[in-house]
């Protein structure tokens, strides 16, 4: 046996905002299409900052006590952590990813300086 569903006006009424909806798609959004594209060209900075973190080094062990440190140690993490961040954005393209991609490259030659 079923039970009856009560009329609809025994029902209570709703006592709370209306339910979420769905936001208008930011205009100024890069598309997922420019994300990839940007993704890809981070690469190209990946690899110009490896050759830059490279020739630091060397010139530190040249110049300096010819045992690399710490900081070079984390410049290079930082850029294989960037290579990382670029594989996810090309992946699921998403504006944090790209963003840390190039942070990590950027930081990868300051921190080879810093030794």
């Amino acid at each position: 046996m079923t039970t009856p569903t009560p009329p609809a006006a025994d029902l209570p009424a709703p006592t709370g905002p209306p339910g979420p909806t769905d936001p208008a798609p930011d205009p100024t959004a890069p598309s997922t299409r420019a994300l990839r594209v940007i993704a890809l060209c981070g690469f190209l900075l990946l690899a110009g900052c490896l050759v830059l973190t490279a020739v630091l080094g060397l010139v530190d062990a040249v110049e300096g006590d010819g045992v690399g440190g710490g900081f070079l140690t984390a410049g290079l993490w930082s850029l294989a952590l960037g290579a990382a961040a670029g594989t996810a954005a090309l992946a699921v393209p998403r504006r944090a990813l790209v963003a840390a991609q190039y942070a990590l490259a950027f930081a990868a030659p300051v921190l080879a300086a810093l030794d």
